[in-house]
């Protein structure tokens, strides 16, 4: 599975706005700037993100974004949802909707087992559990193998 870097800017640029959410509304510049993000791409991503419901734009003088919900009920799946669509697709099809025969029909199990444990680790994971600097205990324990850090 690859994460573009649209969603890894639109995933680092959310939870930077749950972090702020006393600061009141953040200017995509300030945004772009602690994420270090270019600012013409977070534009582009922000208004993915405002058309899907997870932040709220503000404009006039101290103007900016603000998430649209609470941060806890916002999950990376949502997010990288909002930028990418399905989190798991085969050739840009969802796994539900392939069909394989003979040698490569059991495939099919392994993509659609691909995406119940990609959801099982993005959808458990908040916009508030990243701004809080954690993410649950079974996410973590995933990592705490050395070789989750290594690359075969």
């Amino acid at each position: 599975m690859r994460i573009s870097a649209k969603a890894d800017y639109a995933v680092r640029a959310s939870a930077e706005l749950a972090a702020s959410t006393d600061a009141g509304p953040v200017p995509a510049e300030a945004l772009a700037r602690a994420q270090q993000i270019p600012h013409r791409f977070l534009e582009a991503i922000l208004s993915d993100l405002r058309r899907e419901g997870i932040v709220a734009s503000r404009r006039g003088a101290g103007g900016g974004y603000v998430l649209a919900r609470p941060a806890d009920k916002v999950t990376v799946a949502d997010v990288v949802r909002a930028v990418d669509g399905p989190l798991v697709f085969v050739r840009d099809v969802r796994p539900s909707d392939l069909e394989y025969e003979g040698a490569a029909a059991s495939l099919l199990h392994v993509w659609v087992a691909l995406r119940v444990n990609v959801r099982a680790v993005l959808e458990q994971v908040t916009l508030a559990d990243l701004a809080a600097g954690n993410v649950p205990d079974a996410v973590r324990r995933l990592t705490d193998d050395q070789g989750a850090w290594t690359s075969p």
